[in-house]
């Protein structure tokens, strides 16, 4: 293309009808490089705190498999990628001034000549999502751990999975899987990540809680080293050690460490270990087998059954049976529907450990329930069902 003189610049503002004197003197003149092809470049739109990890020199990565919707995760977060179109082509001119760095060096030359090295008709938006995390305990209960004398374990065909293949596998940051792998009692086996398979989990809690039972040690304060000499002979020590962290507090004391026990949730593990053959229990009957079947000194009490079990008050005698809320949907609405499928009207008080999960940031209960849920009164007390018939 041929370089435009000012005299011709000065000529196309005339035309224009456009007073040179409200414009800033120096002028683009812009043309097209030979790689100007819009197909090799993407534009992705960061909000400050993103655009600050990138100029930090950190890594930003895409994930997901061939049929899923593409994330984007920081070390700590996940964003949802959307393509956003724009109604003005996005022009990309390397070592373009804007106005203000043009006021501020008077002395740019009045005409300059910038050639476009590509273009772009939309950009991708970053929205930050809840990580994507089921799926992280459904590969690793393809096949639980049984134990060091289990034959399953020998002839499994299934994968086995390190840290390095769950980031390649989940959508979801590092620190949010890392956090995942603790809340869900994941535990490192030669390597890899694994979950106890729930009866053996129950084994090693029962010769734990035994233990304690028989040296009358305070729940508050179970002593390490005298657990793992104890029980070493019955099962590894690594197990032993996993199963007191995962129902209690570690701590130092004068040297020695120490557990404080969680009773919330060992008296959870009990009642799903007597909960889950049944398919509905009594309520009466299953409140006393359970008190009975919990280790000397707790209490049991149905409140540490949030998003395990649910109570039905309508039937009579009422009842109680499993719905574990890490086997609902993750998705939003297909978890309702779910939910709708189960019981008809729930009340605030049950549906909330069944969506707790769902809200995003800064997101309520209620705000959900508003958007998938329709309220109506039922003696009195507030209820939710569903917006559209179920199926």
């Amino acid at each position: 293309a041929a370089m435009r003189s000012r005299a011709e610049v000065d000529a196309t503002l005339q035309t224009a009808k456009l007073n040179p004197a409200e414009l800033l003197p120096a002028v683009h003149c812009l043309s097209f490089g030979p790689q100007a092809g819009g197909g090799e470049c993407c534009l992705l739109q960061l909000e400050p705190g993103l655009c600050a990890e990138l100029e930090a020199g950190r890594s930003l990565i895409i994930r997901g498999e061939k049929d899923e919707h593409a994330v984007l995760c920081s070390k700590d977060k996940t964003y949802d990628m959307k393509i956003a179109d724009t109604s003005n082509m996005l022009l990309f001119v390397p070592g373009c001034k804007t106005p203000e760095e043009l006021k501020a060096d008077q002395a740019s030359c009045n005409i300059i000549h910038s050639q476009i090295a590509g273009f772009s008709k939309n950009y991708w938006e970053l929205r930050r999502c809840r990580p994507k995390l089921k799926k992280l305990r459904t590969l690793l209960m393809e096949d639980p751990y049984e134990g060091p004398d289990s034959q399953k374990d020998q002839t499994s065909t299934f994968s086995k999975y390190t840290t390095e293949d769950l980031l390649n596998l989940i959508q979801a940051s590092e620190e949010e899987i890392l956090h995942q792998l603790q809340a869900i009692d994941a535990c490192k086996i030669e390597g890899y990540w694994r979950i106890l398979d729930f009866d053996y989990e129950m084994k090693l809690l029962n010769h734990v809680t035994q233990l304690i039972d028989s040296e009358s040690w305070p729940l508050s304060k179970v002593p390490l080293c005298a657990c793992l000499e104890e029980l070493g002979s019955l099962e590894p020590r690594e197990m032993i050690e996993h199963i007191l962290l995962s129902y209690g507090r570690k701590y130092v004391d004068d040297g020695e460490v120490f557990f404080e026990m969680h009773e919330d949730k060992i008296c959870r593990a009990i009642a799903q270990m007597l909960l889950q053959n049944a398919v509905k229990f009594n309520l009466s009957e299953f409140e006393e087998v359970w008190q009975q079947s919990v280790p000397e000194g707790m209490t049991a009490r149905l409140d540490q059954l949030q998003g395990l079990a649910l109570v039905d008050r309508s039937s009579r005698p009422e009842t109680i049976f499993l719905l574990k809320v890490e086997d609902l949907p993750e998705d939003n609405q297909e978890r309702f529907n779910s939910l709708f499928g189960i019981r008809e009207k729930w009340t605030e008080v049950d549906i909330t450990p069944y969506i707790q999960d769902l809200c995003a940031e800064k997101q309520t209960v209620g705000a959900l329930l508003t958007k998938y849920a329709r309220c109506s009164m039922l003696n009195g007390v507030k209820v939710y069902n569903s917006r559209r018939p179920i199926s």
